[in-house]
């Protein structure tokens, strides 16, 4: 005679349910990610709001950016990211330069340190090519609260200044935002 399940089975605890609980939250929470709901970006250590997309700009993946935004019409693309490494000592200016590294033929048509969200910002507009491809830039980098947070157009020369308006307006009204506002 097979003997029943029920005395193998002991009823869970309240602490063994508790724990369980606690445990799939973490493992959740771990594999949460980054998340932008259209206005506000939440990374591992960086978060920030932007306002809605421009009209005809549509949302992309871009390797390396927290958020981007195409204009296929115009062949231009805004991007947007921050991150938090420890590089509160390096200059505005050389952290521009940073990210024009593997581009050749940059000339920088304006450069000047400028307010922005609560501090200094360093704004350059810029011509470069990359694989011999030109392009024009406009740039904002901020350095806040042990954050660097990068604000890109990048357009052909030609189209550039089709996109400036909806570039002004996503640098207007960006703010950074504590990680652990809601």
């Amino acid at each position: 005679m097979l003997a029943s399940p029920a005395p193998l089975m002991r009823p869970l605890s309240r602490l063994s349910i508790l724990l369980a609980l606690l445990t799939v939250g973490c493992v959740l929470a771990a594999c949460g990610g980054a998340t932008f709901n259209g206005t506000v970006y939440r990374g591992e250590d960086v978060a920030f709001r932007i306002p809605q997309a421009p009209p005809g700009w549509q949302q992309i993946e871009v390797s390396h950016t927290a958020v981007a935004f195409r204009d296929e019409a115009n062949m231009a693309t805004i991007a947007i990211n921050g991150r938090c490494r420890g590089e509160d000592d390096v200059p505005l200016a050389a952290l521009t330069q940073h990210l024009f590294l593997q581009f050749s033929e940059r000339e920088i048509l304006s450069q000047e340190v400028v307010p922005f969200d609560g501090r200094e910002a360093m704004h350059t507009v810029l011509q470069a090519k990359l694989d011999g491809v030109a392009k024009k830039f406009d740039v904002w980098v901020l350095k806040k609260d042990g954050c660097v947070y990068d604000l890109l157009l990048v357009a052909h020369p030609a189209r550039f200044e089709a996109d400036l308006e909806a570039f002004g307006r996503i640098v207007r009204g960006f703010a950074t935002l504590s990680t652990n506002d809601s």
